[in-house]
């Protein structure tokens, strides 16, 4: 039979019982600012093409996004089927109230309020059925703007990062290690001791998807582009935990899905109608792969466009 466990040695016990919760509830509150500090309220604007061919179009189109939270304005071109949106919800959520209407939209540029200082984009690929779009737009000198929407995860966070290499000949293992020009040891989005590629974690809902809109004032769009993005199976511990790996990488685990950041178009610089390269057009684009088998057309009687 144990012998009862004297008072000092029930206090000691109980006092490291108390530490270890208040240790990781701090952990947790610390983990969640890194995360919010990356959110982003400020409005951009977007430019989508918009199925649209008479006045009527464009009146179901703005009843669909004037006074909605979140959007500012709203500025319509039926002849050019064209819609401006000023708005601080992710390019997603204003196509899905776009596409509310019966109409199709598809996103062409991107733009804040001043003059840009680059945009780029990272087409995501990954394990299984993975797979989504990351828009970078640099705001200002201090202030990047990364809007994205990843489909395929396992519901819950995970972790975010710019990698050193773009390079995809073994799939995401090829990428390198995160962005770190300085030789900084891993940290959260927020933090000032952190890699440069540290973009913290973004969530995927019940459904698998991964909406986001995030600003971080060390990430350049003039030094990412050709670099990788990298989204990995599990929670960026944001360089506060016990594991080995936290101060390296976040603990984070395999990388799921990647793709390579390249230079894109800002507001009004995509004339664009149909892709020179696979003969696909703005609106079939939506119904087929990014990229790889069933992108391009097949049929001999759609010969390719060269524009």
């Amino acid at each position: 039979m144990a012998a009862p466990m004297s008072r000092s040695s029930w206090f000691t016990s109980v006092s490291r019982k108390v530490g270890r919760f208040l240790f990781h509830s701090v952990f947790i509150a610390q983990a969640a600012a890194g995360a919010n500090n990356m959110e982003s309220e400020r409005p951009t604007k977007l430019e989508f093409a918009v199925q649209m061919t008479c006045e009527s179009c464009a009146d179901k189109v703005r009843a669909a996004l004037e006074g909605k939270p979140g959007v500012k304005s709203v500025s319509i071109d039926v002849g050019k089927e064209e819609v401006l949106v000023e708005s601080a919800l992710t390019s997603v959520e204003v196509q899905a109230l776009i596409e509310s209407t019966g109409r199709r939209a598809v996103l062409k540029g991107i733009g804040g309020s001043e003059q840009d200082l680059g945009t780029a984009v990272a087409m995501m690929g990954g394990v299984g059925n993975i797979q989504g779009v990351v828009r970078f737009l640099q705001l200002s000198e201090e202030r990047c703007l990364i809007d994205g929407t990843i489909d395929g995860l396992e519901p819950g966070p995970h972790g975010l990062h710019v990698h050193t290499l773009g390079d995809l000949t073994l799939d995401c293992l090829s990428c390198g290690e995160h962005f770190n020009p300085f030789g900084r040891q891993h940290g959260g989005p927020g933090d000032t001791e952190r890699h440069v590629g540290d973009l913290g974690n973004i969530v995927a809902g019940p459904d698998g998807r991964a909406s986001f809109r995030l600003e971080d004032r060390q990430l350049k769009v003039w030094d990412v582009i050709g670099r990788s993005l990298v989204v990995d199976a599990g929670e960026d511990d944001l360089g506060r935990g016990n594991h080995p790996l936290s101060k390296q990488t976040g603990n984070s685990g395999e990388r799921l899905a990647c793709g390579i950041i390249a230079r894109s178009a800002g507001l009004f610089q995509n004339p664009k109608q149909i892709c020179a390269c696979d003969g696909v057009t703005l609106w079939e684009e939506r119904d087929r792969p990014i990229a790889g088998k069933g992108r391009s057309k097949v049929a001999a009687e759609t010969p390719a466009a060269h524009l």
